[in-house]
């Protein structure tokens, strides 16, 4: 059995709006006195927060009157959070929620929440209908109510299901991560060329900032309903692009993962990109977003995927393993002078990728390596 989130769209009438809005504040609140108690107490386990939740109850009557169980859950998941931030190295650790920035979530457990009548049962009296776009496999387990920055009401409902079963295979590929080209392969027939959808409708989203420029009123002033129709188009072009590319790298992993046992992944970090000169196009490219889509399929399907570190791969020969002494970025053709290799050097990257993968010297699922392709070459 896997654990598995299937997401559907809410209905919520205006009065059910109001009562999720207030209790999303509510939520808020706790979170933003969760991040103080970390200034004080430098890792506040969950234990305390719950205890210190007991008296802020017991001297908030406002506070009272909202869900128990979702503000345990707002709890738990900050404690999870800033676990989380000092495991993972670079992970900063959880910050203040706006009212103005931040988007509305409610997290419900099982004694939380219920579905009756295909419609569903929150605390407090609050009925949401619920558009089913499909059956759910089981019952669920938690949900997650948020509006995304459309407006949109969404359940996330973590539920149990039977994994689909995948044939076996013993292919390999070695996958290098571009600009240019989203993703180069070692095998051309499953390459990932560059889709551009947020730069098709980058004139479209430019058009309603302007219109929210004009319309902008100054700061203490409530904005206009035409401002606020322009900002709802930005968000959509914004939006319909993030789809996009949300559902290429889905049908792109699932290729991937259906004929190929060994995937070796660059362990690619665009984080770096967003101050450079190709932050847009990178942004665009999305490779972040699908990555972590074929890291996902790759491990729900049982795949073997091993994420190698990106240093000196591109100057790397995958016949020999010299590297080059130089490689600008306008040398687009890679040529080995130890062994006369001539390649694309995103197709040779791949090939190093994979040939790193292939000889032991990265990690497997998830950890990274820290060996560097120097001594790989003096290793092999």
């Amino acid at each position: 059995m896997e654990t598995v989130r299937y997401t559907y769209r809410l209905r919520p009438g205006a009065t059910a709006e109001r009562v999720l809005i207030s209790e999303w504040h509510r939520t808020r609140f706790l979170w933003n006195d969760a991040v103080e108690q970390m200034k004080a107490e430098a890792k506040p386990t969950f234990g305390k927060l719950s205890k210190r939740l007991t008296v802020l109850r017991s001297e908030h009557e406002w506070l009272r009157e909202g869900s128990q169980v979702a503000q345990q859950q707002e709890l738990r998941t900050f404690a999870q959070s800033l676990d989380h931030s000092f495991k993972v190295k670079g992970r900063r650790k959880p910050r203040f929620k706006s009212a103005k920035k931040s988007l509305p979530s409610l997290e419900y457990t099982l004694r939380g929440f219920s579905i009756r009548n295909d419609r569903l049962i929150l605390p407090k009296g609050v009925t949401v209908p619920v558009v089913w776009s499909r059956n759910l496999p089981s019952a669920p387990t938690s949900v997650r109510v948020y509006r995304d920055s459309l407006g949109h009401w969404c359940a996330s409902f973590v539920v149990r299901r039977e994994p689909e079963p995948v044939p076996a295979v013993d292919g390999s590929i070695g996958i290098d991560w571009g600009v240019s080209t989203t993703a180069t392969t070692t095998d051309p027939a499953y390459d990932l060329p560059h889709a551009g959808h947020r730069k098709r409708s980058a004139a479209e989203t430019a058009k309603a900032q302007r219109r929210m420029a004009r319309r902008r009123r100054p700061k203490g002033q409530p904005q206009s309903k035409g401002y606020q129709r322009a900002k709802r188009d930005a968000a959509k072009a914004a939006k319909r692009a993030q789809r996009r590319n949300t559902h290429e790298a889905r049908q792109w992993s699932r290729k991937v993962v259906a004929d190929h046992h060994l995937i070796a992944v660059e362990d690619f970090r665009p984080k770096f990109l967003a101050k450079s000169t190709m932050a847009r196009k990178a942004a665009d490219a999305a490779a972040g977003t699908i990555k972590r889509a074929l890291i996902e399929n790759a491990e729900r399907a049982g795949r073997k995927v091993v994420l190698v570190e990106p240093a000196y791969t591109t100057m790397t020969c995958h016949v020999c393993l010299a590297r080059a002494k130089r490689l600008t970025l306008d040398r687009r053709v890679f040529v080995c002078e130890a062994c006369g290799l001539v390649e694309d050097r995103d197709r040779n990257a791949a090939k190093t990728i994979l040939a790193v993968a292939e000889r032991g010297h990265a990690s497997v699922e998830g950890v990274r390596h820290s060996v560097p392709p120097s001594e790989v070459s003096s290793a092999a």
